[in-house]
């Protein structure tokens, strides 16, 4: 209802006709996807006509879009997103579980390297390392990459972001390539890994279907039970005792964890 009315004030204020409302399914609009709260909150008249327009011209979408994720994410200008980086053997992958910030001295001294040699960037005085699927590259991720993640609670999404932008700037591709040839769980077939999971006295937060927290928080203890590397996406499947499906070439990749507002699972 809130942002119905938001919506309306949009078209109240000229800055969009009625026929020009049209957006997703959860009510994201405009060239940039956003709610109509966040151009109301957020928009930018970038160039000075007295309106800012979700459609037509990007103008204003893009200036606004600079001023989310300063506001919103505290982007912080001259820092990079992040850095792919290659880990020493042995190294305890408990650190990766996305909660532990470091400063990166203190990463370096724990063997963590940047993958193409040198020195890593400038990431701020604290990063989060991510090991997004076994045989994958492994990432520092720096305070701007959770700026461009408060647009979108993906981890995947927010990667593929911030490498096109590298991509962009004349970047390479990363140093280890992301397995291929493989396909994500269904539904079902996560809430059967729940179920077996919580069988074996792993709590998942629920049998819902949906990848959060406790579900990979749950599948790293399961994998540490194993004594596999405990990256969260390597395939659990075949260890769960009772499977009545051989699943090969399946991956966790794209499950990862949801915050914030209920959002359905999507391959992004």
């Amino acid at each position: 209802e809130a942002e119905l009315l938001n919506a309306l004030v949009i078209v109240e204020r000229g800055w969009a006709e009625p026929k020009q409302m049209i957006g997703s399914w959860a009510g994201a609009m405009g060239h940039t996807q956003w709610m109509p709260e966040v151009w109301l909150n957020s928009g930018v008249d970038y160039d000075r006509d007295g309106r800012v327009l979700p459609f037509g011209r990007p103008d204003d979408a893009l200036a606004g879009t600079c001023r989310y994720l300063i506001k919103r994410g505290n982007y912080q200008r001259g820092l990079a997103w992040g850095a792919e980086v290659r880990l020493p053997a042995g190294f305890n992958t408990r650190l990766a579980d996305r909660s532990t910030w470091r400063t990166p001295e203190a990463w370096r001294g724990l063997g963590v390297q940047p993958a193409a040699g040198g020195a890593l960037p400038p990431l701020g005085h604290r990063a989060r390392l991510w090991l997004p699927m076994a045989g994958g590259p492994a990432f520092l991720l720096g305070q701007n990459f959770f700026a461009i993640r408060t647009y979108n609670p993906s981890f995947n999404y927010t990667l593929a972001i911030v490498h096109l932008g590298d991509r962009i700037r004349g970047g390479n591709d990363f140093t280890l390539p992301f397995p291929g040839g493989e396909r994500a769980l269904t539904l079902a077939e996560v809430q059967e890994v729940q179920q077996r999971l919580t069988a074996l006295g792993f709590d998942t937060g629920g049998t819902d279907g949906r990848v959060g927290r406790d579900t990979m928080r749950a599948v790293q203890a399961f994998q540490r039970r194993l004594s596999w590397w405990s990256d969260q996406k390597r395939k659990a499947w075949a260890g769960l005792p009772g499977s009545s499906r051989t699943m090969t070439k399946v991956r966790w990749s794209t499950l990862t964890p949801i915050s914030g507002p209920s959002l359905p699972l999507s391959p992004s």
